[in-house]
């Protein structure tokens, strides 16, 4: 028995005896998050750490006398053990709903229905993973994270409903180093493809070596400005800061208050939206919701839709559309245009090719106005040709400018960036993301 075999079986046993242990005027809500993961950390194109990490976690809410109580604890897939820890947790959970106050917009548990989707990826076999990353990578200094294996989420209540979600994917995280000067790429998927890992790697050893080229300083300004596919995905994060937030919104913390209110536009050929159909992760939501699969957000540059959870909608008397309980997007997509890849240096003419940006944060949340860093291959283009890498730059940039009237262009195609945060576990989802060729981007520094 595999490990997402063997964390069915123990996850719907340990819930069940869970939730048939409740007294009557007890409701319950049980979350697993679990995984199995290899990760294999490279310096120097060698191997410095060689990981397996084996954990699953469980999330119960508890609500009794309108009050709600949420505990996490850990399970170790022995049923017996593991069901002496549920009842452990579920006493802990009564006792601490003892001392809370009611919850005024306590969602009521209820039966959202069932689902069961379990993916199968053809990964490496943990022997091959070395050399399948390092001999291509010969005589360069390629510096990364490799981590694969299934990872799961699934959750029941006490009214019946129940969900699980299975997937088996992998990612290399990694940069190439030249001195002090790098550039950074993922390759990540479901099914390994030892080919498309090398194209990946030749074209990040190519921006490497324009790298080596000195460096164009440039003055503050407005400069014409091509995006990459990383680069938007980046700027992206910044819709999931509560800017798509219904909550956030009416308590006037959304970056997108002026367009909902329409006193500010963004551009026609912009559109944004939440597609489960991408297969990054499940549908549904920590209440065990079903989100419809695909969903509108930003439609040729017009609000159509905040996130609304349950909660949020039971505060403001609206209908909730399975929004998690941060509002936040899950599996976000930016449609594709019509710019075609070998056309976007010509397109771009004179300006900056910009793969990479970081430390994004809002500098003016109500007029969506954020401040970040150029980082990685970025350069200096002159005529439709690469010129030099670019000294770093700040920007700052209204997404109601770049994403508005300034925005000349969308990429014909799009690319995954998928979720790579390891903190305290892999996570699931991802984006997908086109290029985007925009007019005066605006740099301060």
């Amino acid at each position: 028995m595999n490990f997402t075999e063997k964390t069915k079986l123990a996850f719907n046993a340990v819930a069940d005896h869970l939730l048939g242990n409740l007294k009557s005027h007890e409701q319950a809500l049980v979350n697993l998050h679990a995984e199995e993961s290899l990760f294999v950390r490279f310096n120097g194109n060698k191997v410095r750490q060689n990981t397996h990490v084996e954990q699953r976690s469980l999330s119960l809410q508890l609500q009794k006398d309108k009050k709600t109580a949420n505990i996490t604890f850990s399970i170790t897939g022995e049923i017996e053990e593991d069901k002496k820890r549920a009842d452990f947790w579920l006493e802990q959970a009564r006792q601490e709903c003892d001392l809370l106050p009611e919850d005024p917009y306590q969602v009521p548990i209820k039966n959202n229905g069932t689902s069961d989707s379990t993916f199968k990826g053809t990964l490496l076999s943990d022997e091959d993973v070395v050399k399948a990353i390092t001999a291509p990578a010969v005589g360069t200094d390629l510096a990364g994270l490799y981590c694969a294996g299934p990872i799961i989420s699934a959750n029941k209540n006490s009214q019946g409903q129940s969900h699980w979600f299975a997937t088996e994917n992998f990612f290399v995280d990694y940069s190439l180093y030249l001195g002090e000067k790098a550039v950074k790429s993922i390759y990540a998927g479901t099914s390994w493809d030892q080919k498309a890992f090398e194209e990946n790697l030749a074209q990040t050893k190519n921006q490497l070596n324009l790298m080596d080229r000195p460096k164009k300083v440039l003055q503050p300004g407005a400069y014409r400005t091509y995006l990459a596919p990383g680069a938007v995905a980046e700027l992206s994060t910044m819709f999931a800061w509560g800017a798509l937030s219904f909550n956030a919104y009416k308590q006037g913390a959304s970056a997108m208050q002026r367009l909902a209110d329409k006193e500010r536009s963004l551009s026609p050929l912009f559109n944004l939206r939440e597609n489960f159909s991408m297969g990054l992760t499940h549908q549904y939501n920590s209440l065990g919701e079903l989100a419809p699969e695909k969903l509108d957000l930003i439609k040729a540059g017009e609000l159509q839709s905040f996130l609304i959870s349950s909660r949020s909608a039971k505060e403001y008397g609206v209908t909730s559309n399975a929004g998690d309980s941060g509002e936040s997007p899950r599996a976000m997509e930016i449609l594709p245009g019509t710019l075609k890849k070998d056309e976007i240096l010509k397109e771009l003419g004179t300006g900056l090719y910009l793969s990479n940006l970081h430390y994004l944060n809002w500098s003016d949340r109500l007029n969506a106005r954020i401040t970040g860093m150029t980082r990685y291959a970025c350069f200096w283009v002159e005529n439709g040709e690469i010129v030099a890498p670019i000294a770093d730059l700040r920007f700052d940039e209204s997404l109601f400018d770049c994403l508005g009237a300034n925005l000349l262009a969308v990429t014909d195609f799009q690319e995954i960036d998928p979720q790579v945060s390891t903190y305290e576990s892999r996570a699931l989802g991802g984006k997908k993301i086109p290029g985007m060729l925009i007019k005066d981007f605006k740099f301060t520094l």
